[in-house]
């Protein structure tokens, strides 16, 4: 049986031999086509020339054959032009992306940085040129996480400002500035740069996403939701629904961020902009805890767009959860030489030492150490990865004070919220620790981790009701959110076990009245003495209605004077006789 796959037979063919060189077809010495049959009776004899009247028809009949053509090509092409659109090459779909707000394939980016990087040569006045290679350096950058890439940035925007200001209306170098200062996870002053643009010229669209991820990065949410609508009202289409995606994925509707996303990624054409929406698609779909769905979502979006590595992560901690490891730590390890994000490298760091692999661990960690050196020296501030890898790998006070500062900055985010009261928690704080981890439960955000690391705060602290109620809500929300947390959550939860039947166990209600009390009351009953005590019967009383209410006080003490009733004549006229 042939299994060797079936070839057309053309493209075995050699190149055809030109036709302007007659020796191609007259030489015969020349080497013959194998695949063109010669015609009966050839030889290798050439033929013998054509005569004089021979010659003198064949070249009226190719006059009016080349007239023929003639006129059909110009009724097919009028004027001498071609209506046919002409494909985009990279540089044009790099730029129409960023016209439209979409992402450009990384292929499509490294073509326009060489197309702009030869024109600013030639051209270096010419601001827009600067401001449009900055701004792909800051994509470049991010999308590949290569932060030397940022420093070039910087440079070339600020040329660009130099050849003009941006007071003069050079709004996009300034933009370009937001961008930069985002990636570096300066919200601060990515929110000065981006307001700037906005007060000098608030129809200017491109400035909205820089605003959303700066608000988004100072835990602003009500100036993140403002931005996201103005953003939509400016821009309509993906890019606009991917963003309203992200602000309903950030509040906690779960509901809503997903059929916003399922929208966006139906309506996106260019690779680049499916495979992001693909990719939103399988974030939320692992955050459900449908870890099955989230592998189908980043295979449809690294099938779209190979270039997008962001999908080869996801898939990783997918696999994680369907117990794949093997797999997952071949897609880790793929994706930190494509895409050396420091959170990666956490992630596989933990995944090993969940597998007990403790050198692999430690190995992982001082790789970590060397990704956030990098991206330090670049100017990247990643506190909150070290200090998450501090606080339950390294020590928690180095954490504690690393997210103080980040507080300090005005980052209060749900992540900056949840990672500093964990590192409280972690340096034996927990009571304070208790304040920001609840601040990050507020936000609405349906975050596994969080619940989990706010249920152990309350653990510790006593708080056993909320305690498993949290870690309760963070199994429901995703079973295995982390190979080294979810099995602590679970665990703990089993030591908590099942609340007692009268409601949570940190509510002590008061005790209810002994039941043998009233049973001795009940066997004396032939004293007859006892009688009158059983008469008062406060029933019809307490069905009174409440308006009643401080009639109780002296009704308990209206008993000791009734059982005085029938002495109380006598002791009226002792007294009688004693008075003057």
């Amino acid at each position: 049986m042939d299994v060797m796959p079936q070839q057309d037979p053309e493209s075995r063919r050699p190149p055809e031999p030109s036709q302007e060189d007659p020796h191609a077809q007259h030489d015969p010495h020349a080497p013959q086509d194998p695949y063109v049959m010669p015609a009966e009776g050839a030889t290798a004899v050439p033929p013998p020339p054509p005569t004089l009247r021979t010659t003198l028809r064949r070249a009226a009949f190719g006059a009016v054959a080349a007239g023929v053509l003639l006129a059909g090509a110009l009724v097919a092409v009028p004027d001498g032009k071609d209506d046919r659109p002409k494909e985009p090459g990279p540089v044009e779909r790099a730029e129409a992306a960023a016209t439209a707000g979409s992402p450009a394939s990384l292929s499509d980016l490294t073509a326009l940085i060489g197309d702009r990087q030869k024109w600013v040569e030639a051209h270096p006045d010419d601001a827009p040129s600067w401001a449009t290679l900055g701004s792909a350096y800051v994509e470049w950058g991010r999308r590949s996480a290569d932060a030397a890439y940022f420093g070039r940035a910087e440079e070339a925007l600020k040329r660009s400002l130099a050849a003009q200001p941006g007071e003069r209306g050079n709004g996009e170098a300034w933009v370009g500035m937001a961008a930069l200062a985002n990636a570096r996870h300066d919200f601060l002053a990515a929110k000065r740069w981006g307001e700037t643009v906005r007060k000098q010229d608030p129809k200017t669209w491109s400035v909205y996403p820089v605003l959303i991820d700066a608000y988004s990065g100072l835990g602003d949410v009500k100036a993140a939701t403002g931005a996201t609508e103005k953003f939509g009202e400016l821009r309509k289409g993906v890019p606009a629904l991917a963003r309203t995606a992200d602000l309903y994925r950030g509040q906690g509707w779960r509901e809503d961020a997903l059929a916003t996303a399922r929208e966006a990624a139906d309506r996106a054409t260019a690779p680049a902009e499916k495979a992001e929406a693909l990719h939103r698609l399988g974030e939320l779909a692992w955050e459900r805890g449908e870890p099955e769905e989230a592998v189908a979502q980043f295979d449809a979006a690294l099938r779209t767009d190979a270039g997008h590595h962001a999908s080869l992560a996801g898939k990783a901690r997918a696999l994680v959860a369907l117990d794949r490891t093997d797999e997952a730590v071949a897609a880790y390890q793929s994706v930190l030489t494509k895409l050396p994000r420091p959170a990666y490298a956490l992630e596989l760091g933990e995944l090993y030492a969940s597998l007990e692999l403790d050198g692999d661990a430690r190995s992982q960690y001082e790789k970590l150490a060397g990704l956030l050196e990098q991206d330090k020296a670049a100017g990247v501030d990643e506190s909150v990865v070290q200090a998450r890898y501090e606080s339950d790998h390294g020590d928690p006070a180095v954490a504690v004070e690393l997210l103080r500062g980040q507080w300090k900055k005005q980052h209060r985010s749900a992540a900056v919220a949840d990672a500093l009261g964990w590192a409280l928690h972690r340096a034996g704080k927990s009571e304070e620790g208790l304040e920001y981890a609840q601040q990050a439960a507020d936000t609405g955000v349906r975050n596994a981790s969080y619940a989990y690391h706010l249920g152990m705060i309350e653990r510790e602290l006593a708080q056993y009701g909320p305690a498993r109620r949290h870690l309760q809500e963070a199994l429901r929300t995703n079973p295995a959110f982390s190979p080294l947390d979810a099995p602590k959550a679970r665990e703990a939860l089993e030591t908590l076990g099942e609340p007692p039947p009268g409601g949570p166990g940190d509510m002590q209600p008061p005790p209810p009245p002994p039941p043998p009390a009233p049973e001795p009351k009940r066997e004396a009953r032939p004293e007859a003495k006892q009688e009158p005590e059983r008469e008062p019967k406060p029933e019809p009383k307490r069905e009174s209605p409440k308006p009643e209410a401080p009639a109780p006080a002296p009704s308990q003490t209206a008993p000791a004077p009734s059982k005085a009733a029938p002495s109380s004549p006598a002791a009226v006229e002792a007294d009688a006789s004693k008075s003057p």
